[in-house]
């Protein structure tokens, strides 16, 4: 995870090179709590809802709680998720966090805590949220206290379109790293883009990078090599070596490389229009493919990323994690009903049944339908290890080099040897 100690100095620098002046962070944080004249209190929600439906179902559940809390009133600041990390960080060099703000968990919510900057929220929430699925409060457990109260919970794995593998006789979803890239060149064969991909927002790479890496070295050497600082292992390099197998079959749609995420020509887009056949992408991906793209209803379906042969890895470990709110020390009583308004068995049925998220709150399950859906569970069910994203998991510097390095890779500018060894230094200057 890196030092837990936060490196101020690495924050603002990181602020200063997103072009994010001290002026754009007024009023948020510690402001937001004090009484208007009206006696209202007001909460500043931070969210990265910004695709549809979920947009609609999470502002249409801001007003339920202003009607049962008639003196709140929540500020909602919605961003997509590449800026809302560069604000958050700026947010974090300033000492003002956001009343409630989304976090991954992670290396990240612990530099934020050991700033001090972060409520311990496992008194306040005590008498609910012990009832919450233990996988999906995980994250947000650090020295065994809660910071986090989840919402969504979930995996990273391959969404496929069945009639373009059908169209190019691929029958069943591959199991194997071999078969998977033989389906990809069956895929090309058949004059299919195989693989979408959002080669400029760089996170999506490193999905490859790190499915591969718990393949090949094991999910416990990722956790290794960030306690010691040191990615040499001779797995996580392999990790390199068969991404870069899978880039010589050029697999992305053209453009990939300046191709962000959920725009209209991006890789949500290219795979819901049925222009490529996959994407490796979280549980959301069904909602991101509709919103913009048009979508492949029965066409859709899911299968977890492959075993690499050999490997000391199980398809049984999954990659992902969820998403949760925290709140900023000090956030007013208001904001904790927030989120137990949140985390009720009603919002999370309304989030299961309108936005596709699993449910965190056990009885929400009933409102699982989609087979897809159903199958993520499933995984996550049968999981025999979880490992959360790594630029979320790492310290975000460390987190940052890996999305970065992995870009390069993908792009041909840096081999497998070369992205271990710039991870590693960077892991043993971070501070």
């Amino acid at each position: 995870m890196g030092d837990r100690e936060l490196s101020r100095r690495g924050f603002l620098a990181t602020s200063a090179a997103a072009g994010l002046g001290m002026t754009a962070l007024s009023g948020c944080g510690g402001d937001s709590d004090g009484d208007s004249s009206s006696g209202t209190t007001t909460i500043e929600w931070w969210n990265i809802s910004t695709t549809q439906p979920t947009k609609s179902v999470w502002a249409a559940l801001a007003k339920k709680f202003e009607a049962q809390n008639p003196h709140v009133k929540l500020k909602i600041v919605q961003l997509e998720n590449d800026a809302y990390k560069s604000k958050m960080t700026a947010l974090t060099a300033s000492g003002k966090l956001p009343d409630v703000f989304h976090t991954w968990g992670g290396g990240v919510l612990r530099q934020q805590v050991d700033a001090g900057l972060v409520e311990n929220l496992s008194d306040r929430t005590k008498p609910w949220s012990e009832g919450l699925l233990p996988v999906a409060k995980e994250p947000y457990l650090l020295d065994k206290k809660v910071y986090g109260i989840p919402f969504d919970i979930g995996m990273v794995g391959f969404w496929y379109n069945k009639a373009l593998f059908q169209r190019a006789g691929v029958s069943e979803p591959p199991t194997t790293w071999a078969q998977f890239l033989e389906t990809v060149s069956k895929l090309k064969a058949a004059k299919i883009t195989p693989i979408a991909l959002a080669g400029k927002e760089k996170w999506p790479g490193m999905y490859y990078w790190a499915y591969l890496a718990m393949r090949t070295a094991g999910i416990d050497a990722l956790q290794k090599a960030s306690d010691t600082k040191d990615f040499s292992d001779p797995g996580i390099v392999r990790a390199g070596a068969h991404l870069k197998e899978l880039v010589a079959l050029q697999p992305f749609q053209k453009g990939f490389l300046g191709a962000a995420y959920s725009a209209p020509t991006g890789q949500a887009a290219t795979v819901g229009n049925g222009k490529a056949a996959m994407e490796l992408m979280g549980q959301w991906a069904p909602v991101v493919e509709a919103d913009a793209g048009k979508g492949l209803g029965s066409d859709l379906g899911f299968f977890p990323f492959p075993a690499v042969e050999g490997g000391k890895g199980s398809i049984t470990e999954v990659f992902g994690g969820g998403g949760a709110h925290a709140l900023r020390r000090g956030a007013p009583q208001a904001a904790v009903d927030f989120l137990k308004f949140f985390a009720s068995e009603a919002s999370d049925l309304e989030l299961v049944k309108k936005t596709g998220v699993l449910p965190v709150v056990p009885a929400a399950e009933k409102g699982l339908s989609d087979p897809n859906t159903k199958a993520v569970q499933a995984q996550l069910q049968a999981a025999t290890g979880f490992q959360l994203y790594l630029d979320q998991a790492y310290a975000p510097a460390v987190g940052q080099e890996v999305n970065d390095s992995v870009a390069a890779l993908i792009a041909g500018s840096k081999s497998p040897e070369q992205v271990a060894q710039s991870i590693t230094k960077t892991a043993k200057t971070e501070q």
